[in-house]
Protein backbone atom coordinates (compact mmCIF):
# COMPACT_ATOMS: atom_id res chain seq x y z
CA UNK A 1 0.00 0.00 0.00
CA UNK A 2 1.23 3.60 -0.58
CA UNK A 3 2.07 5.50 1.53
CA UNK A 4 0.44 8.40 0.04
CA UNK A 5 -3.03 8.62 0.37
CA UNK A 6 -4.56 8.48 -3.83
CA UNK A 7 -7.68 10.82 -1.95
CA UNK A 8 -7.76 12.62 1.27
CA UNK A 9 -9.77 15.05 2.82
CA UNK A 10 -8.96 16.73 6.06
CA UNK A 11 -11.80 18.74 8.18
CA UNK A 12 -14.52 18.59 5.94
CA UNK A 13 -17.56 20.11 6.93
CA UNK A 14 -20.94 20.62 5.33
CA UNK A 15 -24.46 21.42 6.66
CA UNK A 16 -27.90 21.54 5.14
CA UNK A 17 -30.77 23.57 6.91
CA UNK A 18 -31.11 22.51 10.36
CA UNK A 19 -28.29 19.10 10.21
CA UNK A 20 -24.37 19.15 10.16
CA UNK A 21 -24.13 16.57 8.15
CA UNK A 22 -20.09 16.79 7.54
CA UNK A 23 -18.54 17.66 10.94
CA UNK A 24 -14.66 18.07 10.45
CA UNK A 25 -14.07 14.83 8.74
CA UNK A 26 -10.37 13.44 7.74
CA UNK A 27 -10.41 10.48 5.44
CA UNK A 28 -7.97 8.53 3.76
CA UNK A 29 -8.36 6.34 0.07
CA UNK A 30 -5.15 4.38 -0.58
CA UNK A 31 -4.43 2.81 -4.08
CA UNK A 32 -4.82 -0.70 -4.31
CA UNK A 33 -7.47 -0.91 -1.55
CA UNK A 34 -10.83 -1.41 -0.97
CA UNK A 35 -12.20 0.74 1.64
CA UNK A 36 -15.67 0.11 3.37
CA UNK A 37 -17.16 3.57 4.57
CA UNK A 38 -19.90 2.02 7.58
CA UNK A 39 -22.33 4.26 9.34
CA UNK A 40 -26.17 4.32 10.33
CA UNK A 41 -28.03 6.51 8.27
CA UNK A 42 -27.51 10.10 8.98
CA UNK A 43 -24.33 9.26 9.77
CA UNK A 44 -22.82 11.12 6.76
CA UNK A 45 -21.97 8.68 4.48
CA UNK A 46 -23.70 10.41 1.16
CA UNK A 47 -22.66 13.76 2.10
CA UNK A 48 -19.45 12.41 2.18
CA UNK A 49 -19.24 11.04 -1.19
CA UNK A 50 -21.45 14.12 -2.59
CA UNK A 51 -18.80 16.46 -1.57
CA UNK A 52 -15.94 14.23 -2.92
CA UNK A 53 -17.61 13.91 -6.63
CA UNK A 54 -18.63 17.55 -6.77
CA UNK A 55 -22.51 17.17 -6.06
CA UNK A 56 -22.02 19.49 -2.97
CA UNK A 57 -19.36 22.19 -2.37
CA UNK A 58 -17.56 21.77 0.99
CA UNK A 59 -18.22 24.93 3.56
CA UNK A 60 -14.74 24.08 4.86
CA UNK A 61 -11.85 21.91 4.84
CA UNK A 62 -10.17 20.16 1.58
CA UNK A 63 -10.06 17.28 -0.32
CA UNK A 64 -6.96 16.22 -1.71
CA UNK A 65 -5.64 13.68 -4.74
CA UNK A 66 -3.08 12.19 -5.02
CA UNK A 67 -1.56 14.68 -2.62
CA UNK A 68 -2.93 17.82 -4.75
CA UNK A 69 -5.44 20.47 -3.34
CA UNK A 70 -8.67 20.10 -5.05
CA UNK A 71 -12.38 21.12 -5.34
CA UNK A 72 -15.00 19.57 -7.68
CA UNK A 73 -17.37 21.99 -8.79
CA UNK A 74 -19.72 19.38 -10.69
CA UNK A 75 -19.48 15.36 -10.48
CA UNK A 76 -18.62 16.10 -14.99
CA UNK A 77 -15.27 17.53 -12.95
CA UNK A 78 -14.82 15.01 -10.62
CA UNK A 79 -15.43 12.33 -13.70
CA UNK A 80 -12.53 13.90 -16.01
CA UNK A 81 -9.86 13.12 -12.93
CA UNK A 82 -10.62 9.63 -12.60
CA UNK A 83 -13.28 9.05 -9.99
CA UNK A 84 -16.25 7.22 -11.09
CA UNK A 85 -19.22 6.75 -9.12
CA UNK A 86 -22.30 3.88 -8.78
CA UNK A 87 -25.05 5.06 -6.58
CA UNK A 88 -27.82 2.96 -4.79
CA UNK A 89 -30.53 3.39 -7.50
CA UNK A 90 -29.47 3.07 -11.06
CA UNK A 91 -29.08 6.33 -12.62
CA UNK A 92 -29.19 5.01 -16.56
CA UNK A 93 -31.83 5.91 -19.69
CA UNK A 94 -33.62 2.82 -19.51
CA UNK A 95 -35.33 4.06 -22.83
CA UNK A 96 -32.00 3.54 -24.58
CA UNK A 97 -29.69 -0.08 -25.51
CA UNK A 98 -27.21 -1.44 -22.75
CA UNK A 99 -24.70 -0.46 -25.37
CA UNK A 100 -25.73 3.16 -25.23
CA UNK A 101 -26.11 3.26 -21.49
CA UNK A 102 -22.20 1.60 -21.22
CA UNK A 103 -20.99 4.46 -23.71
CA UNK A 104 -23.75 7.53 -23.10
CA UNK A 105 -21.20 10.22 -23.43
CA UNK A 106 -18.04 8.89 -25.05
CA UNK A 107 -19.10 6.78 -28.36
CA UNK A 108 -16.47 6.33 -30.53
CA UNK A 109 -16.45 7.31 -33.92
CA UNK A 110 -15.68 7.04 -37.44
CA UNK A 111 -15.81 9.30 -40.03
CA UNK A 112 -17.49 11.89 -38.27
CA UNK A 113 -20.53 9.30 -37.20
CA UNK A 114 -21.00 6.74 -34.17
CA UNK A 115 -19.30 3.72 -34.86
CA UNK A 116 -22.08 1.52 -33.65
CA UNK A 117 -20.25 -1.99 -33.63
CA UNK A 118 -17.23 -0.91 -32.07
CA UNK A 119 -20.10 0.81 -29.23
CA UNK A 120 -21.76 -3.00 -29.63
CA UNK A 121 -18.61 -5.01 -29.19
CA UNK A 122 -17.23 -2.96 -26.68
CA UNK A 123 -19.78 -3.44 -24.45
CA UNK A 124 -19.99 -6.98 -24.90
CA UNK A 125 -16.29 -6.62 -23.37
CA UNK A 126 -17.21 -4.80 -20.47
CA UNK A 127 -20.29 -7.05 -19.71
CA UNK A 128 -18.00 -10.37 -20.28
CA UNK A 129 -15.62 -8.77 -17.37
CA UNK A 130 -18.58 -9.44 -15.28
CA UNK A 131 -19.07 -12.89 -16.40
CA UNK A 132 -22.46 -11.75 -17.66
CA UNK A 133 -23.95 -12.03 -21.35
CA UNK A 134 -26.44 -9.65 -22.24
CA UNK A 135 -28.03 -8.31 -25.76
CA UNK A 136 -26.31 -5.47 -25.67
CA UNK A 137 -28.68 -4.11 -28.47
CA UNK A 138 -31.88 -4.70 -26.26
CA UNK A 139 -33.36 -1.42 -24.81
CA UNK A 140 -32.41 -1.72 -20.98
CA UNK A 141 -36.02 -1.39 -19.97
CA UNK A 142 -36.52 -5.13 -21.22
CA UNK A 143 -33.99 -6.37 -18.00
CA UNK A 144 -34.74 -6.39 -14.75
CA UNK A 145 -33.39 -4.06 -11.66
CA UNK A 146 -30.47 -6.83 -10.61
CA UNK A 147 -29.39 -6.48 -14.83
CA UNK A 148 -29.87 -2.76 -14.70
CA UNK A 149 -27.24 -2.73 -11.97
CA UNK A 150 -24.74 -4.94 -13.13
CA UNK A 151 -25.24 -2.72 -16.56
CA UNK A 152 -24.44 0.70 -14.45
CA UNK A 153 -21.85 -1.86 -12.92
CA UNK A 154 -19.97 -2.14 -16.02
CA UNK A 155 -20.29 1.32 -17.15
CA UNK A 156 -18.45 2.90 -14.36
CA UNK A 157 -15.49 -0.08 -14.64
CA UNK A 158 -15.01 0.50 -18.54
CA UNK A 159 -13.89 3.69 -18.16
CA UNK A 160 -10.00 4.75 -17.12
CA UNK A 161 -10.43 5.72 -13.23
CA UNK A 162 -8.40 5.63 -10.53
CA UNK A 163 -10.73 6.27 -7.86
CA UNK A 164 -14.08 3.71 -8.09
CA UNK A 165 -16.89 4.68 -5.56
CA UNK A 166 -19.74 2.03 -5.24
CA UNK A 167 -22.71 3.39 -2.99
CA UNK A 168 -24.83 0.52 -2.35
CA UNK A 169 -24.44 -1.26 -5.39
CA UNK A 170 -25.19 -4.52 -4.57
CA UNK A 171 -28.60 -3.85 -2.94
CA UNK A 172 -30.38 -5.33 -6.10
CA UNK A 173 -28.25 -8.33 -6.53
CA UNK A 174 -28.56 -11.78 -5.20
CA UNK A 175 -25.56 -13.80 -4.10
CA UNK A 176 -24.25 -15.39 -7.22
CA UNK A 177 -24.23 -11.26 -8.37
CA UNK A 178 -22.25 -10.06 -5.41
CA UNK A 179 -19.73 -13.13 -5.66
CA UNK A 180 -19.67 -11.90 -9.20
CA UNK A 181 -18.88 -8.46 -8.40
CA UNK A 182 -16.42 -9.17 -5.61
CA UNK A 183 -14.82 -10.71 -8.31
CA UNK A 184 -14.04 -7.87 -10.65
CA UNK A 185 -13.44 -5.47 -7.39
CA UNK A 186 -10.80 -8.23 -6.20
CA UNK A 187 -9.21 -7.44 -10.30
CA UNK A 188 -9.53 -3.85 -10.32
CA UNK A 189 -7.55 -3.22 -6.81
CA UNK A 190 -4.88 -5.57 -8.12
CA UNK A 191 -4.73 -3.58 -10.80
CA UNK A 192 -4.30 -0.24 -8.41
CA UNK A 193 -7.48 1.29 -8.51
CA UNK A 194 -8.52 2.67 -5.19
CA UNK A 195 -12.00 1.55 -4.12
CA UNK A 196 -14.83 3.40 -1.82
CA UNK A 197 -17.53 0.40 -1.00
CA UNK A 198 -20.44 1.96 1.12
CA UNK A 199 -22.76 -1.05 2.39
CA UNK A 200 -25.12 -2.36 5.04
CA UNK A 201 -24.19 -5.74 4.97
CA UNK A 202 -21.86 -6.97 7.68
CA UNK A 203 -21.17 -10.11 5.93
CA UNK A 204 -19.82 -8.28 2.44
CA UNK A 205 -17.98 -5.43 4.34
CA UNK A 206 -15.57 -8.24 5.69
CA UNK A 207 -15.66 -10.51 2.68
CA UNK A 208 -14.39 -7.71 0.50
CA UNK A 209 -12.57 -4.99 2.63
CA UNK A 210 -8.99 -4.09 3.24
CA UNK A 211 -9.66 -1.21 5.84
CA UNK A 212 -13.35 0.36 6.94
CA UNK A 213 -13.76 3.92 8.35
CA UNK A 214 -17.29 4.33 10.54
CA UNK A 215 -19.25 7.91 10.74
CA UNK A 216 -21.55 8.46 13.08
CA UNK A 217 -23.31 11.81 13.54
CA UNK A 218 -21.86 13.22 10.95
CA UNK A 219 -18.34 12.80 12.27
CA UNK A 220 -15.67 10.11 11.51
CA UNK A 221 -15.30 7.79 14.66
CA UNK A 222 -12.52 6.08 13.25
CA UNK A 223 -10.32 4.44 10.25
CA UNK A 224 -9.69 0.67 10.92
CA UNK A 225 -8.09 -2.32 9.43
CA UNK A 226 -10.96 -4.82 8.43
CA UNK A 227 -9.18 -7.82 9.81
CA UNK A 228 -8.53 -6.23 13.36
CA UNK A 229 -11.77 -4.91 13.77
CA UNK A 230 -14.22 -7.77 15.15
CA UNK A 231 -17.71 -7.17 13.85
CA UNK A 232 -19.43 -7.01 17.29
CA UNK A 233 -16.86 -3.75 17.85
CA UNK A 234 -17.89 -2.64 14.51
CA UNK A 235 -21.46 -2.13 15.38
CA UNK A 236 -20.36 -0.54 18.56
CA UNK A 237 -18.98 1.88 17.09
CA UNK A 238 -21.88 2.41 14.98
CA UNK A 239 -24.69 2.74 16.79
CA UNK A 240 -22.21 4.62 19.78
CA UNK A 241 -21.87 2.18 22.40
CA UNK A 242 -18.97 1.56 25.10
CA UNK A 243 -18.16 -0.95 27.92
CA UNK A 244 -19.08 1.99 29.93
CA UNK A 245 -22.66 1.68 28.81
CA UNK A 246 -24.44 -0.95 31.33
CA UNK A 247 -26.87 -1.81 28.11
CA UNK A 248 -24.14 -2.22 25.76
CA UNK A 249 -24.38 -5.76 25.52
CA UNK A 250 -28.53 -6.17 24.86
CA UNK A 251 -27.93 -3.07 22.63
CA UNK A 252 -25.10 -5.17 20.47
CA UNK A 253 -27.10 -8.73 21.32
CA UNK A 254 -30.08 -6.97 18.80
CA UNK A 255 -27.80 -5.12 16.72
CA UNK A 256 -26.28 -7.92 15.33
CA UNK A 257 -29.67 -9.39 14.60
CA UNK A 258 -31.26 -7.76 11.47
CA UNK A 259 -34.75 -7.63 11.78
CA UNK A 260 -35.64 -8.53 15.22
CA UNK A 261 -36.81 -4.81 17.04
CA UNK A 262 -35.55 -4.40 20.96
CA UNK A 263 -38.24 -4.10 22.64
CA UNK A 264 -40.96 -6.27 20.86
CA UNK A 265 -43.30 -8.47 23.37
CA UNK A 266 -42.36 -12.10 23.56
CA UNK A 267 -45.74 -12.98 22.52
CA UNK A 268 -45.54 -11.48 19.40
CA UNK A 269 -42.22 -12.36 18.88
CA UNK A 270 -41.34 -15.88 15.90
CA UNK A 271 -42.53 -18.90 17.08
CA UNK A 272 -45.56 -17.54 18.97
CA UNK A 273 -48.80 -19.39 18.06
CA UNK A 274 -49.79 -17.53 15.19
CA UNK A 275 -53.77 -16.05 15.10
CA UNK A 276 -56.00 -17.71 13.12
CA UNK A 277 -58.93 -17.48 11.40
CA UNK A 278 -60.40 -16.82 7.62
CA UNK A 279 -58.29 -15.35 5.67
CA UNK A 280 -58.36 -11.50 4.67
CA UNK A 281 -56.86 -11.96 0.76
CA UNK A 282 -57.12 -15.39 -0.82
CA UNK A 283 -55.22 -15.38 -4.26
CA UNK A 284 -55.93 -19.00 -6.20
CA UNK A 285 -53.83 -19.56 -9.20
CA UNK A 286 -53.13 -16.06 -9.68
CA UNK A 287 -50.51 -16.02 -12.95
CA UNK A 288 -49.35 -13.63 -15.68
CA UNK A 289 -47.92 -15.20 -18.65
CA UNK A 290 -44.42 -14.43 -19.13
CA UNK A 291 -44.05 -12.64 -15.61
CA UNK A 292 -45.50 -15.52 -12.76
CA UNK A 293 -46.93 -19.29 -13.19
CA UNK A 294 -50.22 -19.89 -11.16
CA UNK A 295 -49.99 -19.32 -7.33
CA UNK A 296 -52.17 -19.75 -4.01
CA UNK A 297 -51.67 -17.69 -1.29
CA UNK A 298 -53.52 -17.01 1.52
CA UNK A 299 -52.61 -13.83 4.18
CA UNK A 300 -55.03 -13.99 7.43
CA UNK A 301 -55.41 -11.10 10.01
CA UNK A 302 -52.79 -10.73 12.73
CA UNK A 303 -50.26 -12.64 10.42
CA UNK A 304 -46.67 -12.22 8.52
CA UNK A 305 -46.80 -14.01 5.10
CA UNK A 306 -43.40 -14.03 3.88
CA UNK A 307 -42.48 -14.52 0.37
CA UNK A 308 -39.08 -16.09 0.29
CA UNK A 309 -36.68 -16.59 -3.32
CA UNK A 310 -33.73 -15.29 -5.11
CA UNK A 311 -33.97 -12.41 -7.43
CA UNK A 312 -36.08 -13.46 -10.83
CA UNK A 313 -38.44 -16.08 -8.73
CA UNK A 314 -41.55 -13.86 -8.88
CA UNK A 315 -41.25 -12.31 -5.42
CA UNK A 316 -41.96 -8.25 -6.51
CA UNK A 317 -44.03 -9.77 -9.62
CA UNK A 318 -46.30 -11.62 -6.98
CA UNK A 319 -46.99 -8.08 -5.32
CA UNK A 320 -47.82 -6.20 -7.88
CA UNK A 321 -50.59 -8.80 -9.08
CA UNK A 322 -52.23 -8.53 -5.75
CA UNK A 323 -52.04 -4.68 -5.78
CA UNK A 324 -52.95 -4.65 -8.72
CA UNK A 325 -50.56 -2.69 -10.48
CA UNK A 326 -50.04 -5.54 -12.88
CA UNK A 327 -53.14 -7.05 -13.84
CA UNK A 328 -53.42 -10.74 -13.65
CA UNK A 329 -54.38 -13.07 -16.72
CA UNK A 330 -55.70 -15.87 -14.99
CA UNK A 331 -56.61 -17.12 -11.06
CA UNK A 332 -59.14 -15.05 -8.75
CA UNK A 333 -58.16 -13.23 -5.65
CA UNK A 334 -61.19 -13.29 -3.23
CA UNK A 335 -61.56 -10.89 0.18
CA UNK A 336 -62.87 -11.44 3.11
CA UNK A 337 -64.57 -14.52 0.96
CA UNK A 338 -65.60 -12.33 -1.97
CA UNK A 339 -64.17 -12.30 -5.37
CA UNK A 340 -63.15 -8.93 -6.55
CA UNK A 341 -61.25 -7.59 -9.26
CA UNK A 342 -58.66 -5.88 -8.84
CA UNK A 343 -57.63 -3.82 -12.26
CA UNK A 344 -55.62 -1.09 -10.53
CA UNK A 345 -54.19 -0.12 -7.43
CA UNK A 346 -57.19 2.58 -6.94
CA UNK A 347 -59.37 -1.10 -6.55
CA UNK A 348 -56.81 -2.39 -4.00
CA UNK A 349 -56.51 0.90 -2.07
CA UNK A 350 -60.47 0.74 -1.99
CA UNK A 351 -60.69 -2.98 -0.41
CA UNK A 352 -57.96 -2.02 2.02
CA UNK A 353 -54.99 -2.74 0.93
CA UNK A 354 -51.53 -0.93 1.08
CA UNK A 355 -48.12 -1.12 -0.81
CA UNK A 356 -44.79 0.27 -0.59
CA UNK A 357 -42.71 -0.99 -2.97
CA UNK A 358 -39.04 -2.36 -4.07
CA UNK A 359 -38.15 0.89 -5.33
CA UNK A 360 -39.07 3.50 -3.12
CA UNK A 361 -37.36 6.59 -4.64
CA UNK A 362 -38.78 5.82 -8.02
CA UNK A 363 -42.45 4.06 -6.92
CA UNK A 364 -42.80 5.08 -3.74
CA UNK A 365 -41.91 8.86 -2.42
CA UNK A 366 -42.29 12.30 -4.33
CA UNK A 367 -39.10 13.73 -3.76
CA UNK A 368 -39.58 17.69 -3.96
CA UNK A 369 -42.61 17.13 -1.69
CA UNK A 370 -42.53 17.43 1.93
CA UNK A 371 -42.99 14.73 4.37
CA UNK A 372 -46.53 16.62 4.97
CA UNK A 373 -47.80 16.05 1.39
CA UNK A 374 -45.99 12.07 1.18
CA UNK A 375 -47.82 10.81 4.31
CA UNK A 376 -51.33 12.47 3.02
CA UNK A 377 -51.05 11.40 -0.54
CA UNK A 378 -52.70 7.88 -0.43
CA UNK A 379 -55.48 9.12 2.32
CA UNK A 380 -56.25 11.99 0.00
CA UNK A 381 -56.47 10.11 -3.55
CA UNK A 382 -58.90 7.59 -1.79
CA UNK A 383 -61.02 10.68 -0.49
CA UNK A 384 -60.76 11.89 -3.78
CA UNK A 385 -59.48 15.61 -4.88
CA UNK A 386 -63.03 17.09 -4.52
CA UNK A 387 -62.78 16.10 -0.85
CA UNK A 388 -59.27 17.90 0.06
CA UNK A 389 -58.10 17.03 3.75
CA UNK A 390 -57.59 20.47 5.06
CA UNK A 391 -53.56 22.20 5.68
CA UNK A 392 -54.80 21.52 9.58
CA UNK A 393 -55.62 17.97 9.37
CA UNK A 394 -52.63 17.35 7.18
CA UNK A 395 -50.47 18.79 9.62
CA UNK A 396 -52.17 16.65 12.50
CA UNK A 397 -51.92 13.59 10.62
CA UNK A 398 -48.36 14.11 9.50
CA UNK A 399 -46.65 15.52 12.56
CA UNK A 400 -48.88 12.06 14.75
CA UNK A 401 -47.12 9.86 12.63
CA UNK A 402 -43.38 11.55 12.60
CA UNK A 403 -43.92 11.20 16.46
CA UNK A 404 -45.42 7.45 16.22
CA UNK A 405 -42.60 6.00 13.71
CA UNK A 406 -39.73 8.31 15.26
CA UNK A 407 -39.06 9.68 11.80
CA UNK A 408 -36.12 12.49 11.96
CA UNK A 409 -36.87 15.54 10.71
CA UNK A 410 -36.72 19.22 10.88
CA UNK A 411 -40.13 18.98 10.99
CA UNK A 412 -43.45 17.75 8.71
CA UNK A 413 -42.37 20.59 5.94
CA UNK A 414 -39.33 19.09 4.76
CA UNK A 415 -39.10 17.88 1.47
CA UNK A 416 -39.00 14.20 1.59
CA UNK A 417 -35.76 13.79 -0.69
CA UNK A 418 -33.62 15.29 2.07
CA UNK A 419 -34.26 12.32 4.47
CA UNK A 420 -32.33 9.28 5.13
CA UNK A 421 -33.50 5.99 3.27
CA UNK A 422 -34.73 4.73 6.36
CA UNK A 423 -37.16 7.87 7.44
CA UNK A 424 -38.22 8.14 4.13
CA UNK A 425 -39.08 4.02 4.24
CA UNK A 426 -40.78 4.96 8.11
CA UNK A 427 -42.80 8.21 5.61
CA UNK A 428 -44.06 5.38 2.99
CA UNK A 429 -44.95 3.20 5.73
CA UNK A 430 -47.01 6.44 7.51
CA UNK A 431 -48.80 7.31 4.52
CA UNK A 432 -50.30 3.67 3.95
CA UNK A 433 -51.18 3.40 7.55
CA UNK A 434 -52.92 6.85 7.50
CA UNK A 435 -55.14 4.74 5.33
CA UNK A 436 -56.38 2.44 7.88
CA UNK A 437 -55.69 -0.26 6.00
CA UNK A 438 -56.62 -4.23 6.44
CA UNK A 439 -53.49 -5.86 4.15
CA UNK A 440 -49.96 -4.22 4.03
CA UNK A 441 -47.67 -5.45 1.52
CA UNK A 442 -43.95 -4.55 1.94
CA UNK A 443 -41.47 -5.14 -0.64
CA UNK A 444 -37.94 -4.72 0.54
CA UNK A 445 -38.78 -3.00 3.38
CA UNK A 446 -35.52 -2.57 4.92
CA UNK A 447 -33.45 -2.58 1.79
CA UNK A 448 -30.60 0.21 1.91
CA UNK A 449 -31.05 1.43 5.98
CA UNK A 450 -28.98 0.61 8.85
CA UNK A 451 -30.02 -1.67 11.44
CA UNK A 452 -31.16 0.67 14.07
CA UNK A 453 -33.60 1.97 11.62
CA UNK A 454 -34.60 -1.85 10.63
CA UNK A 455 -35.14 -2.57 14.09
CA UNK A 456 -37.55 0.42 14.32
CA UNK A 457 -39.44 -0.09 11.27
CA UNK A 458 -39.98 -4.33 11.86
CA UNK A 459 -40.59 -3.28 15.48
CA UNK A 460 -43.47 -0.78 13.67
CA UNK A 461 -44.67 -3.86 11.44
CA UNK A 462 -45.19 -6.42 14.51
CA UNK A 463 -46.56 -4.16 16.42
CA UNK A 464 -49.10 -3.81 13.55
CA UNK A 465 -49.60 -7.73 12.83
CA UNK A 466 -50.25 -7.98 16.55
CA UNK A 467 -53.32 -5.41 16.26
CA UNK A 468 -54.89 -7.47 13.48
CA UNK A 469 -53.02 -6.19 10.23
CA UNK A 470 -52.13 -9.25 8.00
CA UNK A 471 -49.01 -8.43 6.26
CA UNK A 472 -47.16 -9.64 3.17
CA UNK A 473 -43.51 -9.31 3.23
CA UNK A 474 -40.65 -9.85 0.80
CA UNK A 475 -37.22 -9.41 1.33
CA UNK A 476 -33.81 -10.98 -0.35
CA UNK A 477 -32.25 -11.70 3.14
CA UNK A 478 -33.33 -14.97 4.02
CA UNK A 479 -32.79 -14.76 7.46
CA UNK A 480 -34.65 -11.79 7.42
CA UNK A 481 -37.94 -13.55 6.21
CA UNK A 482 -37.20 -16.50 8.31
CA UNK A 483 -37.48 -14.36 11.47
CA UNK A 484 -40.11 -11.91 11.01
CA UNK A 485 -43.14 -14.39 9.28
CA UNK A 486 -45.46 -16.54 10.77
CA UNK A 487 -45.78 -18.63 7.20
CA UNK A 488 -43.03 -18.70 4.21
CA UNK A 489 -44.10 -18.86 0.56
CA UNK A 490 -40.92 -19.76 -1.23
CA UNK A 491 -40.73 -19.29 -5.01
CA UNK A 492 -38.71 -20.62 -7.38
CA UNK A 493 -38.54 -19.58 -11.45
CA UNK A 494 -41.96 -17.76 -10.59
CA UNK A 495 -43.83 -20.36 -9.32
CA UNK A 496 -44.47 -21.19 -5.41
CA UNK A 497 -42.76 -24.78 -4.96
CA UNK A 498 -43.94 -24.84 -1.14
CA UNK A 499 -45.28 -23.12 1.82
CA UNK A 500 -43.22 -23.21 5.95
CA UNK A 501 -44.89 -23.22 9.08
CA UNK A 502 -44.31 -23.98 12.54
CA UNK A 503 -40.60 -25.68 13.09
CA UNK A 504 -40.01 -25.92 9.41
CA UNK A 505 -39.68 -22.15 9.02
CA UNK A 506 -35.79 -21.94 8.94
CA UNK A 507 -32.85 -21.00 6.50
CA UNK A 508 -31.81 -24.51 5.72
CA UNK A 509 -35.00 -26.32 4.40
CA UNK A 510 -35.69 -22.43 2.46
CA UNK A 511 -32.46 -22.68 0.32
CA UNK A 512 -33.20 -26.04 0.40
CA UNK A 513 -36.10 -25.37 -1.49
CA UNK A 514 -34.68 -22.53 -3.35
CA UNK A 515 -31.97 -24.83 -4.23
CA UNK A 516 -34.28 -27.64 -5.63
CA UNK A 517 -33.00 -30.17 -2.85
CA UNK A 518 -36.69 -30.21 -1.09
CA UNK A 519 -39.71 -31.37 -2.47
Amino acid sequence: MSPTPLLETVGLTRTFPGVRALDGVDFRLFPGEVHTLMGQNGAGKSTLINVLTGVHEPEAGEIRLAGQPVRFATPQEAEAAGIQTLYQEVNLCPNLSVAENIFAGRQPRKRGLIDWKTIHRRAAEALAGLNLSLDVTQSLDTYPIAMQQMVAIARAVSVDARILILDEPTSSLDEGEVTRLFDVLRKLKASGIAILFVTHFLEQTYAISDRITVMRNGEREGEYLAAELPVQTLVAKMVGVNDADEHADERLAHASKPTRAPGVDEANAIGAPAQTGEPYLAAQGIARRGVLNALDLEVRPGQILGLAGLLGSGRTETARLLFGADRADAGAVRINGETVKLASPRDAVRHGMAYCPEDRKKEGIVAELSIRENIVLALQARRGWWRMIGRARQRELANAYIAQLGIKARDAEQPIGLLSGGNQQKVLLARWLATEPRLLILDEPTRGIDVAAKFEIMDRVRALCAKGLGILFISSEISEVVRVSDRIAVLRDRRKVAELSGEARSEHEVYGLIAGDRK
